[in-house]
């Protein structure tokens, strides 16, 4: 769950996090009820004695917002990952159901003394599964419009789907995994570049540093460089 992985992202983007991709494909931690239920617990910042018991409504509330995040956030970044786009496709839609989810449960916050520390809570009427909703909304509003929009980011390492907050000016993906992978990949490339096969006929077959050679000549070139190197560490 990289809503796990990531655990200093804001909480709009470790919602849309719950959309996430490797090797076997996409895939989505907000399936079900107890996923959700897993991921309040994983990613609480309310009161730990209140306990959070999402309901399916909850489920599509979230599942709804999570997918208009990530069609502005796509916007705002200027994302064109294909795999990585939203169900949610019309940007005004997507509005809409950020406000709606704003509308859900109205809080406000509180001041509590925990542990010799003032710590901030929050209050409302509605059950904590719309609070939290609620919450995330309006900090997605201020994520999508506030100063640190314009650090909002598309991890475009190989495969990634995930957005993230550049907090570092070197910083250019979502995890040091994805940075890894990123640069393998270039390696590779370069590494092709080396020695690419020529398709066509008439052209030649091999590339050896930029010169080209058809496949019956490239033995007879190796073999020539072979000896003279020989001869000249002699």
């Amino acid at each position: 769950m990289p809503a796990l992985l990531n655990p200093d992202e804001p909480m709009p983007v470790r919602l849309m996090s719950t959309v996430w991709a490797d090797r076997s494909g996409l895939h989505d931690d907000l399936e079900t009820v107890d996923g959700l239920r897993e991921w309040l617990a994983a990613t609480g910042d309310s009161d730990p004695e209140v306990e959070v018991s999402p309901s399916e409504r909850d489920l599509e509330l979230y599942r709804r917002l999570r997918d208009a995040l990530r069609r502005l956030a796509a916007l705002r970044t200027g994302d064109t990952r294909e795999a990585a786009v939203s169900p949610t496709r019309e940007v005004c839609l997507a509005v809409e159901d950020v406000n709606a989810a704003v509308a859900q449960a109205p809080t406000w916050p509180l001041l509590a003394f925990e542990d010799d520390e003032l710590v901030r809570r929050s209050a409302g009427e509605a059950p904590m599964a719309e609070r939290r909703l609620s919450s995330i909304a309006v900090r997605g509003i201020e994520l999508l419009t506030g100063p640190d929009a314009a650090d909002l980011r598309s991890c475009y390492a190989p495969g990634c789907v995930l957005y993230f907050v550049k907090d570092h000016p070197r910083r250019e993906w979502c995890s040091a995994g994805c940075g890894n992978r990123a640069r393998a990949a270039r390696h590779y490339a370069r590494h092709r570049k080396g020695l690419s096969v020529v398709r066509g006929r008439g052209a030649p077959s091999v590339l050896v540093n930029g010169r080209g050679f058809f496949i019956g000549e490239i033995t007879a070139y190796i073999t020539v460089v072979s000896v003279a190197s020989v001869r000249n560490s002699r």
